[in-house]
């Protein structure tokens, strides 16, 4: 009876599963990496020009309506969070405030008030 010993067949296997995970590992990452030529072709100057027009057309986007209604609603509905948002703000800039007051409560308000307000005419532009 040979004694083989189990160190000499565990590198064995150990190698060859340490090449497997690297096939495997390679294998994935040529997979979902792409390869790039060197080669390509450079665009025609009038290639170029047609992706300038179409980069163009692409451009023109409708504008968000969302800001100008947001607007409306804190100069209209929300004014009186907004008369106080304002007011702290001068009080607490010109340095009239309490130490460490800040106005995020008085934000917090007119925030909440813009945002019940704008929500529902901004879903019905969007519809």
């Amino acid at each position: 009876m040979t004694n083989s010993s189990p160190s000499s067949s565990n590198s064995t296997s150990t190698a060859s599963f340490t090449e497997v995970c690297s096939n495997v590992a390679s294998a994935i990452t040529d997979y979902f990496t792409p390869t790039v030529s060197a080669e390509a072709k450079e665009p025609s100057e009038e290639e170029e020009e047609q992706g300038e027009e179409q980069e163009e057309e692409e451009e023109d986007e409708p504008e968000d309506p969302a800001p100008a209604i947001r607007e409306e609603c804190a100069e209209s509905k929300c004014s009186k969070y907004k008369h106080h948002f304002d007011h702290c703000q001068e009080r607490v800039l010109g340095g009239k405030g309490d130490k460490g007051e800040d106005c995020v409560e008085e934000l917090f308000h007119l925030m909440h008030c813009v945002d019940d307000c704008a929500t529902p005419q901004v879903f019905r532009k969007l519809v």
